[in-house]
C-alpha cells in the first residue's frame, strides 16, 4: 500500500489508534487498586504484590525505546501485530492463574506486547502525517490515553466488586480485532537492514531497571550497579559499528533540551496521578472507588479537548500550546495549595485544569521533539523520549511517597489554613514554582515560530520547513 493511499484511511488509523491507546492504558492502571486483595489471597507482603505494577513499568519503559529501535528495520503493521498477539497471550496466561508467580510472569507478558503500542503510536503522526495536521493526530492519542486513564481504576473498583480480580486480565484481548485494520491501513515500508545492537539494548534495559529500582526502593547497591551499566552502555555506544542509540542524537541540542523538559514536564505531572489520590485519602477520607470517581471529569475533559488543542497546535505553533497547558497547570496546583483540605467535589472541579493542562502538555512536547529528529533516528529518538517519561514516573511516584509522609507544622500559601492537610499544600505550591522555571525555559529555546522552522529545516531535524 502507497503512502498516498495510505493517507486515505488517516481518519479511521487516528480512530482506531485511540482506541487501542485507551484499551492498553486502562490495562496499566487497573492493578494498581487490587494489589491489597492480592497481598492477603497469596499471603504476601505489599511490597512483593507490587512488582505486578513495578515489573509492568520496567519493561514497558525499555521496551517502548527497544520498538522503536527496531521501527527502523522492520513494518510498523508487523511490529504493532507482534505486540498486540503477545499482549492478548498474557491475557490469557493471566485468566487462568493459580499462582502470584503466574499472575506476575502474565502481567510481564503483557508488558512486553504493550510496550510497542506507545513506540508505534507516535510514530504513525510523524512518517505519515505532514507537520501542518500532526498536532491534531497526537491530539487524538493524547485524548485515548486519557479516557483509558481514568477508566482504568474506576472499571477495576467495579469489576472486583461483583468478579474475581482475574477478570482484569480479560480487557486487552479486545484489541485482537484491532489487528485487521492495522494490516489494511499501514503501509508495508521499513527501514534499511541494519544490524541490531542487542548488547547495548540490554546494557540500557539493565541501567535504567537498576535505577529506577534502587530510587524506588532506597537501595544504593541497585542504584551503583544502575549507574555502571549506564557507563557500559556509554562506552558501548561510542565503540559498537552499529550502535543502539547513535552517540550523535545525543549532540542534537533542541532534542536533549526537550528530553530535560520532559523529565521534569513529567515528574511534575505524575503528582495528580499519585499524590492527589493520597490527599482524596487522607485528608478527604474518601474510599478508592470514589477517589477514581473524582478523577474521571477531569479524564473526561481532557479527552474532549485533546484534539481541539491538537489543532490549536497546528495553527498557533507549539509554543503557544505549551504555554496554555502551562498556565493551566500552575493554576491548578495554586488552587490544589489553596484549598487542599476542601470537599473531594471541589478537587474534582480543580483537577481539570491541571489534566487538561497535562494532556495539552503531552500533545505540544510529542509534536516539539518530532521536529527534532532527521527520519533515520525518529525510531529510536521517540522511543527514548518515552522511555525518560516512564522512568520518571517511576522515580517521581517514590519521591512523591516519601514527601507525603513528611509533616508540616503550617502552610506556606497565606490562604490555606489546615494543618491537617500543610505538607500537600505546601508541595503543591513548590510544584506551580517549578513549572514555572520550565516554562521560561521551554519559551528560551522553542519560544517562536522562527527558532521552530529553523529547526526543523536544520539538517539535526526530519521535518520539513
Amino acid at each position: 500500500m502507497s503512502a498516498e493511499v495510505q493517507s486515505a484511511h488517516t481518519a479511521k488509523l487516528l480512530r482506531v489508534i485511540l482506541v487501542t491507546l485507551m484499551l492498553s492504558s486502562m490495562s496499566a492502571m487497573m492493578f494498581n487498586i487490587v494489589l491489597p486483595q492480592l497481598s492477603l489471597e497469596f499471603n504476601l507482603s505489599l511490597a512483593q504484590v507490587s512488582w505486578m505494577s513495578a515489573a509492568y513499568s520496567l519493561i514497558y519503559a525499555v521496551g517502548t525505546v527497544t520498538y522503536g529501535k527496531l521501527s527502523d528495520r522492520f513494518k510498523l503493521k508487523d511490529i504493532l501485530t507482534f505486540g498486540l498477539l503477545v499482549f492478548a497471550a498474557g491475557s490469557i496466561v493471566g485468566l487462568f492463574s493459580q499462582s502470584f508467580g503466574m499472575a506476575l510472569l502474565a502481567r510481564c507478558l503483557q508488558s512486553v506486547g504493550a510496550a510497542s503500542i506507545p513506540a508505534v503510536a507516535m510514530l504513525i503522526p510523524i512518517r505519515y502525517i505532514s507537520q501542518e495536521r500532526r498536532g491534531a493526530a497526537l491530539g487524538m492519542a493524547a485524548a485515548g490515553l486519557a479516557l483509558g486513564s481514568a477508566l482504568g481504576p474506576v472499571l477495576s473498583a467495579l469489576m472486583t466488586s461483583f468478579a474475581d480480580w482475574r477478570w482484569l486480565f480479560s480487557f486487552p484481548i479486545a484489541l485482537l480485532a484491532l489487528i485487521p485494520f492495522y494490516r489494511a491501513y499501514l503501509p508495508d515500508d521499513r527501514g534499511a537492514k541494519t544490524a541490531f545492537d542487542w548488547l547495548g539494548g540490554i546494557l540500557l534495559g539493565a541501567a535504567a531497571g537498576l535505577v529506577l529500582f534502587g530510587f524506588t526502593n532506597a537501595s544504593w547497591l541497585a542504584l551503583g550497579l544502575g549507574l555502571i551499566f549506564l557507563v557500559l552502555f556509554i562506552w558501548r555506544i561510542r565503540s559498537a559499528a552499529e550502535p543502539f542509540i547513535r552517540p550523535e542524537l545525543f549532540r542534537n541540542r533542541k532534542y536533549s533540551f526537550m528530553i530535560f523538559i520532559a523529565v521534569m514536564v513529567n515528574g511534575i505531572g505524575v503528582s495528580f496521578y499519585f499524590l492527589t489520590p493520597v490527599l482524596l485519602s487522607r485528608v478527604q477520607e474518601l474510599p478508592p472507588y470514589w477517589i477514581g470517581m473524582v478523577m474521571v471529569p477531569a479524564a473526561i475533559v481532557s479527552a474532549i479537548l485533546g484534539r481541539k488543542a491538537g489543532k490549536l497546535a497546528d495553527r498557533k505553533g507549539n509554543a503557544f500550546l505549551y504555554t496554555i497547558a502551562s498556565s493551566l497547570i500552575m493554576v491548578c496546583f495554586v488552587l490544589l495549595s489553596s484549598f487542599a483540605a476542601a470537599p473531594g467535589w471541589w478537587i474534582a472541579a480543580i483537577l481539570i485544569l491541571g489534566n487538561v493542562g497535562q494532556s495539552f502538555m503531552m500533545i505540544t512536547m510529542s509534536n516539539t521533539v518530532s521536529r527534532t529528529l532527521p527520519k533515520e533516528q525518529a525510531g529510536v529518538g521517540m522511543g527514548l523520549f518515552s522511555m525518560c517519561g516512564f522512568i520518571t514516573h517511576g522515580m517521581a511516584s517514590g519521591l512523591y511517597g516519601i514527601i507525603a509522609e513528611w509533616k508540616a507544622a503550617a502552610s506556606v500559601n497565606p490562604i490555606h489554613q489546615d494543618s491537617g492537610s500543610a505538607v500537600f499544600s505546601n508541595l503543591y505550591l513548590v510544584l506551580a514554582l517549578l513549572h514555572a522555571g520550565v516554562l521560561i525555559f521551554y519559551l528560551a529555546q522553542f519560544g517562536s515560530r522562527r527558532k521552530l522552522s529553523t529547526m526543523a529545516a536544520s539538517p539535526g531535524s526530519g521535518a520539513k520547513p
